[in-house]
């Protein structure tokens, strides 16, 4: 008989589950469960995304130092600064694997993203959960979870799948009262959908306990080529980058990236269609009945009287083909997450929701 048996932490996670993408028996799904851009990724990308077919044999850059670079050139950024990942969950993962461990404590929020407490987990570090307020990033209780075993404090912000976020004072008086050995790190993937938001980077050019990650998932419409990055002080970098594999992202991955980075003016177009259909959808809501708070994501977190009307409601979009996002995971069981879609698509998920609640 074998003792063969994973690191202590690993049988406590969960396996994770994605939104749906299919219906048994139904063609015309309608897919709001996933936090994907309904315009898909921009000419520019799609286009360098073809030419990498001439180059399959080859391995890709091993020091992703053109995608830094453009980076680096569109938000002002200094490369050296940047490290690339499968995502931005990988930094995440990264981040837990250089710098927690075994009686270290990770802390998140009790609706944040399901990653912060599975890759703490992989460490074999402890997840510290902490309270929200009214759904929102709450500073104080932070600080008071805070103990000379906290390594690492990640905040989704905006936050998913609330779609609330804080501001900089907020966010600043956070990074000033982590314990000295912690790290904040800041979790921009829907950063690019709040207009004039920097995601944290000029707080981590005036301090060194701050990191902040992205993703090309959203609003880049790349989530099938998983690619994210972090930008942090040089010192945690070179740290990450220790533990990368040197050909974590294919060649198509970087071309792409790099050509969706720089393509500002469709990244512009796409906020504004997000902004338009968000409020419109929020608002169309609230008027049947179903509130939410003001989202600054892709997302609007539908709030129902109670569990069973949540539950009851996704089973009526799903019999109409339409997928949104149960997240009692994220101890939020009488909401649903709701992509926010093209116009075609908002008006669906609403005119259903409508009738729905019509039902009832």
């Amino acid at each position: 008989m074998t003792s063969i048996t994973p690191q202590p932490g690993i049988m406590d996670i969960a396996l994770y589950q994605g939104g749906a993408s299919q219906i048994e028996g139904r063609s015309n799904v309608l897919k709001l469960s996933s936090n994907e851009n309904p315009l898909g990724p921009s000419d520019a990308a799609r286009e360098a995304f073809v030419r990498t077919v001439h180059e399959l044999h080859r391995y890709p850059s091993t020091d992703h130092a053109g995608l830094r670079r453009a980076i680096g050139e569109v938000w002002g950024l200094n490369p050296e600064q940047i490290i690339c990942g499968v995502g931005s969950d990988e930094i995440i993962h990264f981040l837990c694997q250089a710098y927690a461990g075994p009686g270290d404590e990770v802390i998140h929020t009790e609706h944040g993203f399901a990653m912060y407490r599975i890759s703490a987990l992989a460490a074999g570090a402890q997840p510290v959960q902490v309270p929200e307020h009214d759904r929102t990033t709450n500073v104080d209780a932070i600080l008071e979870a805070c103990s000379f075993r906290t390594r690492l404090v990640f905040i989704a912000n905006p936050n998913n799948p609330t779609g609330t976020m804080i501001g900089l004072p907020e966010l600043e008086r956070l990074a000033e009262g982590l314990p000295k050995q912690a790290l904040l790190v800041l979790d921009g993937a829907y950063a690019e959908y709040v207009d004039g938001y920097d995601a944290g980077a000029a707080l981590i050019a005036s301090r060194d306990n701050v990191v902040m990650t992205r993703t090309f998932s959203k609003i880049y419409g790349l989530g099938g080529l998983r690619v994210g990055w972090g930008y942090g002080p040089r010192e945690v970098i070179e740290v990450l980058n220790r533990i990368r594999g040197p050909f974590n992202l294919s060649t198509a991955a970087l071309m792409t990236a790099e050509a969706a980075v720089r393509d500002t003016a469709y990244v512009q177009k796409c906020q504004t269609e997000n902004a338009r259909w968000r409020e419109w959808l929020a608002h169309t809501l609230a008027e049947m009945g179903v509130r939410s708070d003001t989202s600054t994501a892709n997302f609007v977190l539908a709030r129902f009287a109670d569990t069973d009307e949540a539950n009851a409601c996704d089973d009526y979009l799903r019999s109409e083909g339409i997928l949104v996002r149960r997240v009692a995971g994220y101890n939020l069981p009488h909401c649903l997450r709701i992509t926010v879609g093209d116009e075609a698509s908002c008006r669906r998920v609403a005119h259903a929701i409508g009738q729905f609640k019509g039902l009832r």
